[in-house]
């Protein structure tokens, strides 16, 4: 087993993509039951593209890119297997010039999901953990997820976790059951006060409740909030006038890959009120800052 040590070339990449599924492994076993993997793809209009990791590198390496990659384990509330955190870590390893893994754990498993959080942290160097109330079914805001916080904070890794509507169930009877308001960045802001050495990262324009998110961000600065999800020109004005502001130093670009194509978000961020001069940070500056590399703190 080799433990993921990142060798990225700051100088030669020109931007950190701080969110990218993967959706399928190496034998074809999908992040998600087949139903809802067949109902995203519709929502998204992506005809079904599921690379698997290697493809997702080479991908990337083409662009001159590094990316964090990452799925959900959501074992209990979908009765579906997720692709290992392991595995994703081993195969970032294998391409540590443009590849960050974070994991995935189950936070419904309780005790289990620390310990598994505990190894994928010491023994397979992961980066941080994704998080996706909707899909998995829980309330953020639930002490009962405090240990597996601190297991996180006390460790340096960062916490990313879904905010705003899902595509995920969209158009499905009854949603597929899934529930969109555990999602309320709200729910983050108790989290960040209780864990103020956490880096929480709240993932996408988190439309309906965009204004809470921003609240949040200003007033928490250990949280951060990431651009993917969304083409930039259908971003929502407020957060366009945040980004290139206020919170320029803590917000990060993140496309959704492959929901949304990396060439797709950098057409579109030039129809956006962004400053420019905020983009640099955007776009890499404030991922090195977050992520600890190349010796930055």
């Amino acid at each position: 087993m080799t433990r993921y040590e990142p060798a990225i070339d700051l100088d030669a990449i020109v931007a950190i993509d701080t969110h990218v599924h993967i959706e399928q492994d190496a034998h074809g076993h999908s992040s998600l039951p087949g139903d809802l993997a067949e109902a995203a793809a519709k929502y998204f209009a992506t005809g079904g593209l599921q690379p698997e990791l290697d493809a997702v590198a080479d991908y990337y390496r083409e662009r001159r890119m590094a990316a964090v990659v990452f799925t959900v384990d959501a074992t209990t509330n979908l009765g579906h297997e997720p692709i290992p955190s392991a595995d994703i870590a081993a195969g970032a390893a294998r391409h540590n010039d443009v590849l960050i893994p974070y994991a995935s754990v189950d936070p419904r498993r309780g005790a289990a999901a620390i310990e598994q959080a505990k190894r994928l942290i010491e023994e397979h160097g992961v980066r941080g953990f994704k998080f996706h109330p909707t899909v998995q079914g829980f309330d953020p805001s639930d002490e009962a997820h405090y240990p597996l916080y601190r297991v996180i904070e006390e460790a340096g890794r960062v916490a990313l976790f879904h905010t705003g509507q899902t595509g995920i169930g969209a158009g499905m009877r009854g949603g597929r059951g899934l529930r969109l308001a555990l999602s309320n960045p709200m729910l983050l802001d108790g989290v960040a006060a209780d864990f103020p050495d956490l880096q929480i990262v709240m993932a996408h324009p988190s439309v309906p409740w965009q204004e809470e998110a921003l609240s949040v961000a200003t007033h928490k600065h250990n949280t951060w909030i990431d651009l993917s999800g969304w083409s930039p020109k259908y971003f929502p004005a407020e957060l366009q006038r945040y980004a290139g502001t206020v919170l320029k130093d803590r917000v990060l670009f993140g496309s959704d890959f492959p929901l949304i194509t990396p060439d797709r978000w950098m057409r579109d961020i030039e129809h956006t009120s962004i400053k420019p001069e905020a983009l640099p940070g955007i776009m890499k500056d404030n991922a090195v800052r977050l992520l600890g590399l190349g010796g930055a703190a």
